[in-house]
C-alpha cells in the first residue's frame, strides 16, 4: 500500500476513539478489546490506519484504558502513537476534544475512526482522503463518510438539503418522524480540517436527549459559517459496520472468514472441501494448490506453502509450514515451523518454537516442545521431546521422553545424527547421545553417551562399542586373509 498524501497535500494524523464502555455487549471486558480474526477490534482499525502512513496514530482511551493501550501497541510503533485520556465519557465531540492540546494549532488533517469498525479498508479510506482534499478544487472543511442501510434504527441520520448537499447530522433520539424515515446514514468515519474541527468544537453544546458533546453537531457548525462540508456514500454497508453486541460481533467474525477464504481460492489456488466450516486468519498465506479439509483452524501469521495438505481438527498458530507437507488429524501447532516434506499427525502437537527439518517425520501422541527434529528424523509414536536437538536420520522409538526439568529449571538433550533411541527410552536431562549409538528398549540414560556405542539398562550402561567391534572385525578379516 502507498502513502496517499502528496507534498502539496496537508499532513495527515488519525484519531481513533476508543474510549467507550459498550454496554450492549453485555460484558465485563471494554467493546474495542473484543476480538475478530483473534484480534481486538481496535487493532484492526489501527492497522489500517497505518496502511495510510499518517505522521502520527492518536487512540482516545478511556474504560479500561490500560489494557487498551497495551493492546494497541502490539499493533502500532510506540513512536509513532500517542493516548489521549478522556476522563468521563461524556460523548463523541468530547472524546475529540480530549486531544485538543495535540491539535488545536495544527494545520493538517484529521481522519477521524471508530475503534468498533473493523472492516474498513485502505481504499476506502485513501478515496475518502482524496475527496476531501479535492472538494471544489480547494477542499473541504469536514468530508462525511455515509452509508445507506435497508434499517437505519440507531444511527445518526444524514440530512440533505434542497440541492441534496449536507444540511445536518440528527441522532436517532433527537430525530422527527421524518429524519428517522431517512435510510443515508453517519458511519463514525470523518477528515476535517484540524484547525476549523477545533475552532467549531468550542462551541459545541449538549442540549439533547443524552445530554452529551456530539461530534456531528460539528458539521453543521462549519456549514452555518460557511465553510464547505462533503459527503462520501459508500455502497459496501458491512465494512463500515460498527459492532453493538455479541450478534454483530459474531456476523463480522463470518464476513471476515468468507471474504479471507474465497480472497485464497480465487487470486492463491488454495482448496477448500468445506470453505463454511473452515477458519483462517486474514494475516495467513497459504500456497498453491495446498488442500484444506473441513473444520481446520489457520490463526494469526501463519504461513503454509505449496502442495500442502492439512487434515481435519488440526489447529495451527503463528507457525511456518513449508512446500508438500501433510498434517494429518487433530495436529496443534503453534509457534513453530515444518520444512519441506514433513510429516505431522494425526494428534501430533509441536510448541514453543519446535522445528522439524526437512522430510521429519512426527507421528500418532508425539509431541516437540522447542525441539529440533533433524532432517529425516523420525518420532512416530507417544512420545515427548522437549528443550532437544536431534541430528539427521535418527530414529526415536515409541514412549521415549526427554526428561527436561528437575524441578528448578529445564535442561536440555542432544541427539546425533544416525542415532537408535530404543522404545520407552527415557533421557535424563542434561545429557548428549553421540553419532550412530543405539538406547535399548527401557533404558534411563543418565550420562553422556558416546558416539558408535550401545547403552541398555538402567541406569543405562555401555553394552557394546560399534566403534571397538569393527576394528575387531577388520583385523580379523585381514589375518584370515
Amino acid at each position: 500500500m502507498e502513502q496517499i498524501i502528496s507534498n502539496e497535500q496537508k499532513t495527515l494524523d488519525v484519531l481513533v476513539l476508543a474510549a467507550g464502555l459498550g454496554t450492549r455487549m453485555r460484558s465485563n471486558l471494554a467493546k474495542v478489546l473484543h476480538k475478530i480474526d483473534g484480534r481486538p477490534l481496535v487493532n484492526h482499525v489501527c492497522r489500517m490506519a497505518t496502511a495510510l502512513a499518517p505522521r502520527k496514530i492518536y487512540v482516545v482511551i478511556g474504560h479500561q484504558g490500560e489494557d487498551v493501550k497495551r493492546a494497541v501497541l502490539e499493533e502500532l510503533d510506540e513512536s509513532h502513537s500517542a493516548f489521549v485520556w478522556q476522563k468521563e465519557q461524556l460523548g463523541t465531540g468530547h472524546a475529540v476534544n480530549s486531544a485538543r492540546e495535540f491539535f488545536e494549532n495544527e494545520d493538517s488533517t484529521l481522519l477521524i475512526l471508530s475503534g468498533d469498525v473493523p472492516m474498513i479498508k485502505f481504499e476506502t479510506l485513501a478515496a475518502l482522503i482524496q475527496q476531501h482534499h479535492a472538494h471544489r478544487g480547494r477542499g473541504a472543511a469536514c468530508t462525511i463518510l455515509t452509508v445507506k442501510l435497508d434499517d437505519p434504527t440507531g444511527y445518526g441520520r444524514i440530512v440533505r438539503d434542497e440541492a441534496g448537499l449536507f444540511e445536518k447530522i440528527v441522532e436517532q433520539k433527537d430525530a422527527s418522524d421524518e429524519e428517522r424515515a431517512v435510510r443515508e446514514i453517519n458511519s463514525g468515519i470523518y477528515c476535517f480540517d484540524t484547525k476549523k474541527l477545533f475552532a467549531a468544537l468550542s462551541s459545541v453544546e449538549n442540549k439533547n436527549a443524552q445530554n452529551e458533546y456530539y461530534l456531528t453537531d460539528v458539521p453543521s457548525l462549519l456549514r452555518s459559517g460557511g465553510e464547505p462540508v462533503s459527503l462520501f456514500q459508500h455502497t459496501d454497508t458491512r465494512e463500515v459496520s460498527g459492532v453493538n453486541d455479541r450478534v454483530e460481533l459474531a456476523d463480522l467474525e463470518r464476513v471476515l472468514r468468507r471474504r479471507t477464504i474465497s480472497r485464497m481460492m480465487i487470486d492463491y489456488g488454495v482448496t477448500f472441501i468445506d470453505p463454511k466450516n473452515t477458519y483462517v486468519s486474514e494475516r495467513a498465506s497459504i500456497g498453491r494448490d495446498t488442500v484444506i479439509y473441513p473444520n481446520v483452524h489457520i490463526e494469526g501469521e501463519t504461513s503454509i506453502g505449496d502442495g500442502c495438505t492439512i487434515r481435519s481438527g488440526t489447529r495451527i498458530t503463528n507457525s511456518r509450514i513449508g512446500r508438500n507437507v501433510k498434517i494429518l488429524d487433530n495436529c496443534v501447532i503453534t509457534d513453530s515451523e515444518v520444512s519441506d516434506n514433513c510429516t505431522a499427525g494425526p494428534f501430533a502437537h509441536l510448541r514453543g518454537k519446535a522445528k522439524m527439518e526437512e522430510s521429519a517425520k512426527v507421528g500418532n501422541f508425539v509431541e516437540l516442545k522447542k525441539t529440533i527434529l533433524g532432517r529425516g528424523s523420525k518420532a512416530s509414536h507417544l512420545t515427548y521431546l522437549g528443550d532437544a536437538t536431534i541430528g539427521e536420520r535418527t530414529n526415536i522409538g515409541a514412549g521415549t521422553v526427554t526428561c527436561n526439568f528437575d524441578g528448578k529449571r529445564k535442561h536440555a538433550t542432544t541427539i546425533g545424527n544416525n542415532v537408535k533411541i530404543g522404545s520407552d527410552t527415557m533421557l535424563v536431562a542434561p545429557v548428549k547421545v553421540g553419532d550412530n549409538s543405539v538406547t535399548g528398549a527401557g533404558s534411563v540414560v543418565t550420562k553422556d553417551v558416546p558416539p558408535d556405542t550401545l547403552v541398555a539398562g538402567v541406569p543405562a550402561k555401555i553394552k557394546k562399542d560399534f566403534k571397538e567391534q569393527e576394528d575387531k572385525n577388520n583385523a580379523s578379516e585381514t589375518e584370515t586373509a
